[in-house]
């Protein structure tokens, strides 16, 4: 089975929407280095209307030595959208009903991961039905205030674990984080 892994520049109070607003401050060639990283093992980009319209109107004219920009345009890009979308950029293809049972599917299609980035609405929908694998978050030393979220304020708990957590040289926090299993739940709740 493949994972679904959610990624996303994120300031203190949780917000992920415009990081172009409050990411640049913290960026540095190891924040590069780690996207590069992130992006490598997955084969699919999942999407929002919104961030897929943001990126198709600006990734297809982009280059660079890593080979980053190669690989995010030659990925198959998921669209998960309830509106109309110009779904001009190559190798895309659009979701519309049956969104989760879709997304379930294509969790089972062989290759590699499946990249989620930012797309708030639906990382929270991929959150609410524990469709979510792995979290790689740039945090940053910031608080915006105001914006979407990652996390939706709905009252549920959702626990993680810290797989990884390093200090990126321009002050973010590369973290991921994996959904916490029952058996690691257990064994915590008898420690005190």
């Amino acid at each position: 089975m493949r994972n679904i892994v959610i990624t996303s520049f994120v300031t203190l109070d949780g917000v992920i929407e415009s990081p172009e607003k409050w990411s640049f401050d913290f960026q540095s060639d190891d924040t590069d280095q780690h996207n590069l990283d992130v992006l490598l093992p997955a084969d699919d980009l999942l999407l929002g209307r919104v961030t897929y319209e943001g990126f198709a109107a600006a990734w297809p004219n982009m280059h660079d030595e890593s080979g980053y920009a190669d690989k995010f345009n030659a990925m198959r890009k998921v669209v998960v959208a309830t509106t109309p979308v110009d779904a001009h950029w190559n190798n895309t293809k659009v979701v519309r009903d049956d969104v989760v049972a879709q997304l379930r599917a294509l969790k089972q299609e062989p290759g590699g991961d499946i990249l989620v980035w930012g797309s708030a609405t639906l990382a929270q929908t991929l959150i609410q039905h524990d469709l979510v694998d792995a979290y790689e978050l740039l945090l940053c030393p910031t608080i915006v205030g105001g914006g979407k979220r990652l996390f939706a304020d709905d009252g549920q708990r959702h626990k993680l674990k810290v797989a990884a957590a390093r200090t990126l040289t321009g002050g973010m926090v590369a973290l991921r984080l994996e959904p916490a299993t029952v058996a690691t739940q257990a064994a915590g709740a008898g420690a005190g």
